[in-house]
C-alpha cells in the first residue's frame, strides 16, 4: 500500500477517534447548577446554572408542573433571568410562560432568583428557620439535553445548618453540600431539607433507611418504631429493597402550617403532619411507591413531560392500590387491629357510594382527570370520584377474587410481585390497565377481562356483597341524617367567599340565595374555612344569617340548613362463615396464602 495513502487511512481512523472521543464527552457532559441560601428571609434562592459544550443557541425550561397532577406554572416564581455567554452578557429571549432561547456558543451560564415560601410536600420554602427544597421548582433544565449529568451545589447557608443531601455542617459563604445525578429527571426527584433538624436511621433495617425531622409534636421512639414496623413489613412483602439508600423527610407541627400530606421520590419521600399520630397511615403510602408507581410504572407516565399535561388511565392503580397496600401494611404490621381495618374500608366505602358521580365516572375515567383536581367544583360528589378511593376498593376486592379462585394459594400479593420482576427490574413500563389485568390473571390462573371491563373501565356498581362474601364478610348499611347547606362554596384569590352552586329545592334557593353572591358575613363572623366540617356539627333546620353583596348592593339573608338522608355502610365478620371462606380472611387480613396440597 502506498504511503500516502496508508497515511490518509491513519489520518482518517485518528480523527474519527477524535470524533468519537468528542461526542463521548459531550454525552457525558455535565450540567451543573449553584445555589444560594442567602438571605433567607428574603425567601429568594439565587440560582446559577451551567451548561457546557453549546453550539450557538440553547433552550432552557423550568417545569410547569411536578409531584402533582396540576399544572403549577412554577416559573410564575423566578426573577431577573439573565445570560452569559464565558464571562460576557449574551442575548436571551423569553419563548413563552416557561422557555427561553439563549444565544452563545461554549460555556452559558443563566443566572436568576426564584422566589418560594410554602410549607409542604409538594411546594418549596425557604425562610429563616429551614429551607425545603423540591429541585424541579427551581431549577431550569435543557430540554433536548435532560440525560446528560447534573449536580447541583447549595452555598450561603446559615450558621450551623445541615443539609439532607449529607450531614456535613455549613458555614456561611460555604458550599453545604454537593449532589450528583445521573440527568436531570432523577435531580428532579430528590427533594432536600436544610436547615437544623433531627436525624437517625431505622434500626436493624439495611440498606439504611434515615429519617430527617424538622418540627415538634412528635417523639423519637413512636416515630421509630411506627417506621420500622412499615419499612420491614413492605420491604418483606415485594421481595427487598430497590434502593442503596432511603430517607424520611418529615415536617411535623408546626412545621406542616397545614401542609398536610406526603410526596413519593425514588429513593425518599416527603410528608408533612400536624402530629406524629398522623404519621403511619401517610408512611405506609408513600414508602409502598417505592414500588408501585415510581419502578412498576405505567407507559403513559414515562417519559415525564414537564411541559403539559400528562394523561393516564393507571392512577385507580399506582395511587389508589398503593392505599390497599398502605391499608394492609398498617394491619399486618401490627399497628391496626382488624376492627380498624374493617372501619377504615367501611368509610372508603361509604365515601364511594355517596358520590353520585360513582353511577358514570369509572375508575379509569377518574385517572385521566385527575388534572381537574385543583379546580373545586370538579371536586364536588356530583362531579367525581377519587381514583384513591376508587382504587383502593378495587385492590380489595380483586385480592379477595384471586384468594377465591385459587382456594387462598395465590393473592394480589403475588401480582405485585410479578409485575415487580417482569416490569421494574427489567426496565419496562406498563401499558396502564391492560398489563394489570394479565398479571392478574397470569397468577390466578383464569380471565378478569369482565371484571376490569365492567368495574375499571366501566361504572357498574362494584360486587362487594359477593366478594366479600366469599371470605366471610357481610356489607350492612345504616342510616343517619345530618344537616346540609342546600349551596356550594368557593374562595377566590383573594380569599372572598363566592357561591358556586345552589340546590334548586333547597331551603339555601327558596330564601333567595344565587350562585355568585358573595358572602361577607356568616352568622356575624367569617365564613367557616372548612364548611364541610362546620355542617357535621350542625343540627338540620337551624338558622344562618348571611350577609351578601350581589352587584354591588349587599343586602341581609336568613335561611335554614336542609336534612339529608346519609347512609353509612359496616363491613363485619360473618358469624358462621364456611371454612373455606374464614381461611380466605384469615389469609387475607395477614397477608398469607395456602401451600398447595402435596400430589
Amino acid at each position: 500500500m502506498p504511503l500516502s495513502r496508508r497515511m490518509h487511512r491513519i489520518t482518517f481512523k485518528l480523527a474519527t477517534l477524535i470524533a468519537v472521543l468528542f461526542y463521548a464527552a459531550t454525552a457525558r457532559a455535565t450540567i451543573r447548577y449553584e445555589v444560594s441560601l442567602a438571605h433567607p428571609e428574603q425567601h429568594l434562592f439565587h440560582v446559577s446554572m451551567t451548561i457546557p459544550d453549546v453550539a450557538g443557541e440553547v433552550t432552557v425550561a423550568l417545569p410547569a408542573w411536578n409531584a402533582l397532577y396540576q399544572i403549577r406554572d412554577f416559573s410564575a416564581h423566578l426573577q431577573a433571568v439573565e445570560a452569559l455567554a464565558g464571562t460576557a452578557p449574551t442575548k436571551i429571549e423569553k419563548l413563552d410562560k416557561q422557555t427561553w432561547r439563549i444565544i452563545g456558543t461554549g460555556t452559558i451560564t443563566v443566572q436568576y432568583a426564584a422566589y418560594w415560601d410554602e410549607a409542604g410536600p409538594f411546594a418549596t420554602q425557604l425562610n429563616g428557620e429551614h429551607a425545603f427544597i423540591n429541585p424541579a421548582m427551581i431549577l431550569m433544565y435543557v430540554p433536548e439535553r435532560r440525560q446528560e449529568g447534573a449536580q447541583w451545589c447549595l452555598k450561603d447557608l446559615s450558621a450551623g445548618w445541615t443539609s439532607s443531601m449529607d450531614s456535613a455542617a455549613g458555614s456561611p459563604g460555604a458550599h453545604l453540600a454537593c449532589s450528583d445525578a445521573a440527568n436531570y429527571d432523577a435531580l428532579a426527584d430528590a427533594p432536600v431539607e436544610v436547615g437544623k433538624f433531627d436525624e437517625f436511621s431505622l434500626p436493624g433495617i439495611q440498606p439504611e433507611i434515615r429519617v430527617v425531622i424538622h418540627g415538634d409534636n412528635w417523639k423519637k421512639k413512636r416515630v421509630e418504631e411506627e417506621l420500622t414496623r412499615i419499612c420491614r413489613y413492605e420491604l418483606q412483602v415485594m421481595g427487598g429493597a430497590p434502593f442503596e439508600q432511603y430517607t424520611f423527610i418529615l415536617h411535623i407541627g408546626k412545621a406542616a402550617l397545614g401542609a398536610g400530606g406526603g410526596m413519593e421520590h425514588a429513593n425518599s419521600t416527603a410528608i408533612s403532619v400536624p402530629s406524629d399520630e398522623y404519621l403511619e397511615g401517610v408512611a405506609a403510602h408513600e414508602f409502598f411507591h417505592l414500588w408501585n408507581v415510581k419502578r412498576i410504572r405505567p407507559v403513559t407516565l414515562d417519559p415525564i413531560d414537564y411541559s403539559k399535561e400528562q394523561y393516564t388511565r393507571a392512577l385507580w392503580f399506582a395511587e389508589g392500590v398503593t392505599s390497599t397496600y398502605g391499608s394492609y401494611t398498617l394491619l399486618r404490621a401490627g399497628l391496626w387491629n382488624k376492627q380498624q381495618f374493617y372501619e377504615d374500608l367501611s368509610e372508603q366505602i361509604t365515601d364511594l357510594e355517596t358520590r353520585p358521580a360513582e353511577h358514570w365516572q369509572s375508575a379509569e375515567q377518574s385517572s385521566l382527570d385527575a388534572w381537574l383536581e385543583k379546580y373545586a367544583l370538579y371536586n364536588r360528589p356530583d362531579e367525581s370520584v377519587s381514583y384513591y378511593t376508587k382504587g383502593q376498593i378495587l385492590g380489595a376486592l380483586l385480592d379477595l377474587l384471586i384468594r377465591e379462585r385459587t382456594e387462598n394459594r395465590k393473592s394480589l400479593d403475588d401480582v405485585m410481585r410479578l409485575m415487580n420482576v417482569e416490569f421494574a427490574k427489567a426496565g419496562k413500563t406498563y401499558r396502564d390497565s391492560l398489563d394489570v389485568r394479565l398479571s392478574a390473571e397470569k397468577v390466578a390462573g383464569g380471565s378478569f377481562e369482565d371484571f376490569f371491563a365492567r368495574y375499571v373501565a366501566g361504572a357498574e356498581a362494584l360486587p362487594y356483597r359477593e366478594v366479600l362474601e366469599s371470605a366471610g364478610l357481610e356489607l350492612r348499611t345504616v342510616e343517619s341524617k345530618r344537616a346540609t347547606l342546600g349551596f356550594f362554596v368557593e374562595r377566590d384569590a383573594s380569599g372572598a367567599a363566592l357561591v358556586r352552586g345552589v340546590d334548586a329545592d333547597s331551603p339555601a334557593a327558596q330564601a333567595g340565595l344565587r350562585t355568585d353572591d358573595i358572602i361577607l358575613s356568616w352568622n356575624g363572623g367569617e365564613a367557616p374555612r372548612r364548611l364541610e366540617r362546620w355542617v357535621t356539627e350542625q343540627k338540620p333546620g337551624s338558622t344562618l344569617h348571611l350577609r351578601i353583596r350581589r352587584e354591588q348592593k349587599e343586602f341581609d339573608l336568613e335561611t335554614r340548613l336542609g336534612e339529608i338522608k346519609e347512609v353509612r355502610f359496616e363491613v363485619s365478620e360473618i358469624a358462621h362463615a364456611s371454612d373455606a371462606a374464614r381461611r380466605i380472611r384469615d389469609g387475607w387480613l395477614h397477608g398469607s396464602t395456602t401451600a398447595a396440597a402435596a400430589p
